[in-house]
């Protein structure tokens, strides 16, 4: 018995914009039909003692310490900028 039908298959075609032939959604029908079988096995599984998780692989951040250091001045900045005024860049207008 298929767990999906040709006719779902081009309906989430169409709602994905894609076009897609007969044959296509022949294969693709095969193809999802087994992809649902495999996850219908999941639910065989036996999870009562296992953590939820939110990814599978551990995780962290490596941040560096937050410490005040010297930045560049304004006239040092200043010093590549093309077009400057009042000590910002000065860049053509966009909006009319």
């Amino acid at each position: 018995m298929s767990r999906i039908s040709k006719d779902q298959v081009k309906h989430v075609a169409h709602l994905a914009r894609l076009a897609v032939t007969e044959e296509e959604a022949e294969l693709l029908t095969e193809q999802l039909d087994k992809i649902i079988g495999f996850a219908e096995e999941l639910n065989e599984l036996d999870t009562d003692n296992v953590e939820p998780t939110t990814h599978v692989l551990e995780l962290k951040n490596i941040l560096r310490k937050d410490e005040v250091r010297n930045s560049v001045s304004v006239d040092e900045a200043m010093k590549n900028a093309p077009s400057e005024r009042d000590g910002q860049f000065k860049v053509p207008n966009i909006l009319e």
